[in-house]
């Protein structure tokens, strides 16, 4: 998400780091799938903790704590091709959104004041990595009491219009994400579904290409274009990994900051400086040691206070990206998700969980393009050869046919 002129140049920097394969290789996919079995398990340990006067604060180092914890106990044998131990971890940090709050929302230790209401629409979004390839994925709970997601309380109303908006939205770009399909063809499905459901898509919403180190690379699925934000017109290829991500709102779809602290920031690899402040230089060594190309959250820092400190010259000098705290207009709900999605030869394989809410819409979709896109499976059909006919002999061609025993357990 990100309502700022888009910056290609450091992507393509980290686009040269390392060793980077795509997901022909089978060691490719089995990190990528590693990496989203870590980000699912820490999001349904999430899922469950989400009730009423439960902070957002404790729900966000839950997230970041459980994929650590499962990051640590795998490929601790495994070495990168110039034999040092894998790299494996957060690839991006959990965020809790609330309502009417976009994007990026995950406090520091001492700033947390919010608590979980019933009747909330909440966001989650994490990331996990190992070896730097990353799996994300960004899911919205409804919060209806002592659980969630109850099939006693469905969801009803413009949040049920909303939620129903976005996961479809979400499952026609999982079928439209192919090989010959372009990224202008994804956008114009998402207008016809928010239409169809009197919502608006949340403008500056990317979807974005990864690869290794890359969480937001350079080919781009523009949820909403618009005057001020266009992209290149391209086609999709195999072997490519995607994060699809798409945010609508009940109000105007326009995201603004309201002063809320920015505590997630990326290392911007193609920029040096020499810093001034000591605290800086001793913030930036910890960055480029545990964080040297993926975003990371100033809690995660060994001292929150000199991190806050330090941060500020990072960024007057441009050696890290921010991640804003975006909203919407106060009193609209806004709903988001996101998934990680591999275009195998076969198939377009969707690997991150994808939990949509129990919701129940008055409103029907009625395009026919779009319905046709819903209709389509994600994989390739498989042509079966026909067979060629067997050459019968002469004496089987004479041969009366003997009838065929019936079995009564198949009958």
């Amino acid at each position: 998400m990100n309502t700022q002129k888009v910056d290609l140049s450091n992507d393509r920097a980290l686009e040269d780091i390392g060793e980077s394969k795509s997901i022909e290789s089978p060691e490719v996919v089995t990190k990528y799938k590693t990496a989203a079995e870590a980000v699912n398990k820490a999001f349904l340990h999430v899922k469950e903790a989400v009730k009423p006067n439960v902070s957002v604060l404790e729900l966000c180092k839950l997230g970041d704590s459980q994929i650590l914890e499962y990051t640590s106990g795998v490929f601790n044998k495994a070495k990168t091709a110039t034999g040092e131990k894998v790299d494996k971890g957060i690839a991006f940090p959990t965020c809790v959104c609330v309502n009417a709050c976009v994007s990026h929302f995950s406090p520091l230790s001492d700033e947390d004041t919010e608590l979980l209401k019933e009747g909330d629409l909440i966001s989650i979004q994490m990331g996990a990595h190992i070896d730097g390839y990353c799996a994300v994925l960004c899911n919205t709970l409804f919060v209806n009491g002592t659980e969630i997601d109850s099939s006693s309380q469905t969801l009803t109303g413009r949040k049920a219009d909303l939620v129903v908006a976005v996961y479809t939205a979400a499952e026609a770009a999982l079928r439209m994400l192919r090989p010959g399909r372009t990224n202008t063809e994804i956008s114009e499905i998402f207008a016809k579904i928010a239409d169809a459901y009197d919502c608006r898509i949340v403008e500056g919403c990317l979807s974005h290409q990864m690869k290794r180190h890359v969480i937001d690379g350079n080919k781009v699925v523009l949820a909403k274009p618009t005057f001020d934000q266009k992209v290149d017109i391209y086609e999709f290829q195999e072997n490519e990994v995607y994060a699809i991500d798409i945010a609508m709102s009940t109000g105007e779809g326009k995201t603004r900051e309201q002063g809320t602290r920015c505590t997630i920031y990326k290392r911007r690899v193609d920029i040096e400086y020499n810093l001034k402040m000591k605290t800086s230089r001793a913030v930036f060594n910890e960055i480029n040691t545990k964080y040297p190309t993926l975003p990371f959250c100033l809690r995660s820092l060994a001292d929150e206070k000199k991190a806050k400190l330090g941060i500020t010259e990072l960024l007057t000098h441009n050696l890290v990206v921010s991640y804003p705290v975006l909203y919407e207009r106060e009193g609209v709900f806004v709903c988001r998700a996101k998934f990680t999605a591999l275009i195998l030869p076969s198939q377009t394989l969707r690997i991150t969980e994808f939990s949509m809410p129990s919701c129940q819409s008055e409103k029907t979709l009625s395009d026919e393009t779009v319905k046709a896109v819903l209709k389509t499976s994600v994989s390739k059909k498989a042509q079966k050869k026909k067979k060629k006919p067997e050459k019968l002999n002469s004496q089987q061609v004479h041969e009366e046919p003997v009838p065929m025993e019936t079995d009564e357990r198949n009958a």
